[in-house]
C-alpha cells in the first residue's frame, strides 16, 4: 500500500498545512470540530467524532483536499 502524501510530515507541519488551507487545528474533538482526519488507529477521538456526527476522512482523502497547499 502506498503511503499518504502526509507521511513524513510532523504534527506541527500538518497543523501548519491545515492553517494554510484555512482551517484551525485542534488536539481534541468537540461540537465545534467540523472534520477529523483519522488513520487506522484513531481510537477514542474517532468514536467521539462519530457520536457527534463529525465528518471523518482518511489522511489520503485529506491530502487530496489540501493538495494545493502541499509544497
Amino acid at each position: 500500500m502506498a503511503g499518504s502524501p502526509l507521511d513524513g510530515l510532523s504534527r506541527n507541519e500538518v497543523n501548519e498545512l491545515i492553517e494554510r488551507a484555512g482551517g484551525k487545528a485542534s488536539s481534541s474533538v468537540s461540537r465545534k470540530t467540523t472534520l477529523l482526519v483519522a488513520g487506522e488507529k484513531a481510537g477514542s477521538k474517532r468514536g467521539k467524532a462519530e457520536e457527534l456526527g463529525i465528518r471523518i476522512v482518511t489522511p489520503e482523502e485529506f491530502a487530496v483536499t489540501v493538495a494545493d497547499h502541499l509544497t
